[in-house]
């Protein structure tokens, strides 16, 4: 084993005592759900107790799918009494990447995103990976832990989902730790995490996205108004991307008092996280990669900028903030 490996796990342990509670936070997703249960492996018999919270909401159908079909417990953040854990683990994210996790006082913060130089006593960021889960799989070849096959499952569809089928971002690593995990796996239960259940109440997103969708020069632009979660804008954008000539698709949407925008691309000499931080970086939050990214903006910078909130208004001034810049990146 590599001395710097070998010297990241030994660094890790020895933040954990016994008795210690421990509390790993994600914005689940399947590379958050995933890195999250290898990480609960990891410290199993080293700590007292360990639990699993998610900040959001989990409605997209693969989430659901792999929380129920791997036997998940996550417990909502809002349902967590903080004072009685000793120990907070932030996984495939950073503080500054939401709101619920600025004020809590991390230990450990284990991410693939582009570093924001987050303090904790325990950092391991590496922007060059295309998933966490990658890298939780290096350490649990590193602790020398086989993983069960529901681990492994969950880790081999997370790093599949991040690197966009390694149509995306990914290196060298990423493909060890999925060649690694391929030993490990029920593809029979990977198969029906990835064709996870359809919510009834999305259906009619995807008629009214189709009916309101402009396209230009192989770009797709539609907004679909209010939405019950931003997976909705989601899963509408993966869908255009699985149209013939279709190389961009932008799909908004209205959830919380912010506009959402999801950004997919093919990933021929584009970048979607680029276009996306210039494009919205200056009235809200912005970024991702090369293949997807996401911006969300307060309802609030709208007033200086239209009055009234109408779709074909949401639309057109999304489509003309993208359009160059998504042309030529």
């Amino acid at each position: 084993m590599p001395k710097k490996k070998k010297k990241r796990i030994d660094d890790f342990y020895k933040l954990f005592s016994w008795d210690d509670q421990v509390l790993i936070l994600i914005d689940a997703d399947p590379d958050a759900i995933a890195s999250a249960m290898a990480l609960k492996r990891l410290l199993w018999r080293k700590t007292a107790h360990v639990a699993i919270s998610n900040i959001n909401v989990i409605k997209r159908p693969d989430n659901v799918a792999m929380v129920r079909l791997l036997n998940l417990q996550l417990i909502p953040l809002n349902k967590i009494d903080k004072e009685r854990y000793t120990k907070f683990v932030l996984l495939d994210s950073q503080p500054s990447h939401k709101e619920a996790f600025e004020k809590i006082p991390f230990d450990v913060i284990i991410d693939h995103h582009p570093d924001t130089k987050p303090e904790a006593s325990f950092v391991d960021i590496r922007p060059e990976y295309g998933a966490t889960a990658s890298m939780m799989t290096e350490y649990l070849k590193a602790a020398k832990i086989k993983p069960a096959a529901k681990l492994a499952t969950g880790l081999f569809h997370a790093i599949k989902t991040d690197t966009n089928n390694f149509a995306g971002k990914a290196m060298i690593e990423d493909v060890k730790a999925f060649q690694y995990l391929f030993k490990f796996v029920n593809i029979h239960l990977s198969k029906r995490i990835e064709q996870g259940e359809m919510r009834a109440d999305f259906i009619k997103f995807f008629k009214l996205a189709l009916d309101g969708m402009q396209r230009r020069k192989g770009r797709v632009f539609s907004h679909l108004g209010r939405v019950p979660s931003p997976d909705v804008c989601v899963l509408v954008a993966d869908f255009f991307m699985k149209i013939d000539s279709v190389n961009w698709s932008i799909v908004s949407g209205i959830y919380q008092k912010k506009l959402v925008i999801i950004f997919r691309n093919d990933g021929v000499r584009k970048n979607a996280g680029k276009v996306a931080s210039e494009s919205f970086g200056d009235i809200g939050s912005a970024g991702g990669h090369k293949n997807m990214a996401r911006a969300e903006i307060p309802l609030s910078a709208f007033k200086d900028i239209f009055n009234g909130e109408t779709e074909k208004k949401v639309q057109q001034w999304i489509k003309s903030k993208v359009t160059q810049r998504a042309g030529s990146k």
